[in-house]
């Protein structure tokens, strides 16, 4: 899948843009806060339908507008379609596909994409919560359906909590509770079930993607933390019992999820919140068979974060029935060395499109900056 065409309209710093897009690399060009990585934000809310720089949609309309369009003609193959999404500060979100409205959470699945930016360090060194938001923009990706999948869960999850601190100030009624326990564990396993799969695929495509970046092997692995099978109510402790790999079975996953809930149900009274389930989980980096946050210099962690966007492409490429996501390379190669430039520049030479962003037009390689757009201020330029 490419890009051919991108339109905005108050996104941002932008009033109004038009560019046109070309397969293999497009490298957008200019000086910081011009504009680059807004462009490239547009691309990657159209698949995610989120930011990977703000969480609150508003934030991406341009300042004393109502309103932001995002407007992109994809093609894979023969096939051609338009996406639309409009952003609104009051009322919900707006989608069409090829002029005809769709709900807005329909619109991963005509566009696909793999974001990298200097924010994604959070992957590697961040809390928990990045780690789980990034399993499942990917689940939601490659599987559409996982959407409301993960919107129930999160619904039932709201209410279990107001039941519980409802119960703690004053006493409430818990006669439901079994109730939401077990649409708890229904939905909850699903989706520790669908994480464990993905983990269980990234990790030898990290291992690869480690290894091509930094030309050595330092043995990157993947595994879950699953807080059903913690003896802890903390989900910062580490607990080897926790700990797992390789795709987990239904029964065991919902059998462990109600054990938790009925050990824990005294904790969860007192503190008025859900302690154990897939909101509670976390994705277990390693480098070296040591954990890689707290132990992964700065450059290694670098290089794992990107691995992990690179495994993320790699593993929707490989059953895409519409071709390759598309590879997005928010200000990477100022961080990287000469060395490793030339490898990453290798490692996503075959993808059919890749857009990057730079400040800095020799901080990358030559094979990489067929296609050039220049940005200054908000708009497309033309001289050099």
């Amino acid at each position: 899948m490419i890009v051919t065409h991108l339109s905005l309209t108050d996104f941002r710093n932008y009033e109004h843009l038009d560019v046109a897009l070309h397969p293999g690399a497009n490298l957008f060009v200019g000086s910081n806060g011009q504009g680059k990585t807004n462009l490239v934000e547009s691309l990657g809310y159209l698949s995610t339908l989120g930011s990977h720089r703000v969480s609150v949609d508003h934030a991406m309309i341009r300042a004393g507008q109502e309103s932001a369009i995002v407007r992109a003609r994809l093609a894979s193959g023969e096939r051609e379609i338009l996406a639309e999404v409009q952003l609104n500060r009051t009322g919900p979100n707006r989608a069409q596909v090829n002029r005809s409205p769709i709900k807005t959470r329909e619109l991963p699945r005509y566009f696909s994409s793999v974001l990298f930016a200097p924010e994604d360090l959070a992957l590697v060194r961040g809390e928990p919560s990045g780690r789980r938001r990034f399993l499942d923009e990917l689940l939601i990706l490659r599987t559409p359906r996982m959407s409301s999948v993960v919107a129930d869960y999160e619904r039932v999850l709201r209410q279990r909590n107001t039941l519980l601190k409802t119960a703690r100030n004053a006493r409430g009624d818990l006669s439901t509770l079994d109730i939401w326990d077990e649409r708890l564990v229904t939905l909850g396993s699903e989706i520790i079930i669908a994480r464990s799969w993905l983990v269980d695929e990234l990790s030898p495509e990290v291992t690869r993607a480690y290894g091509a970046i930094a030309g050595a092997d330092h043995a990157a692995r993947l595994s879950s933390r699953l807080s059903i099978f913690s003896s802890s109510t903390d989900d910062e402790v580490e607990d080897a019992d926790a700990n797992r790999s390789g795709p987990l079975e239904q029964s065991a996953v919902a059998d462990g999820f109600r054990a938790a809930l009925a050990r824990l149900r005294r904790a969860e009274l007192d503190r008025g919140v859900t302690l154990a389930g897939p909101h509670r989980d976390d994705l277990v980096l390693e480098l070296n068979a040591l954990p890689a946050r707290g132990y992964a210099s700065h450059g290694e962690s670098w290089s794992f974060a990107l691995s992990l966007k690179l495994a993320s492409a790699e593993v929707l490429r490989r059953e895409a029935s519409t071709g390759d996501p598309v590879l997005i390379l928010d200000d990477v190669f100022a961080e990287l060395d000469e060395s490793r430039r030339g490898r990453l520049a290798a490692a996503v030479g075959d993808y059919e499109q890749v857009l990057i962003t730079a400040a800095v037009f020799g901080d990358v390689p030559d094979e990489l900056a067929s296609n050039i757009v220049r940005i200054r201020a908000g708009a497309v330029v033309d001289d050099e």
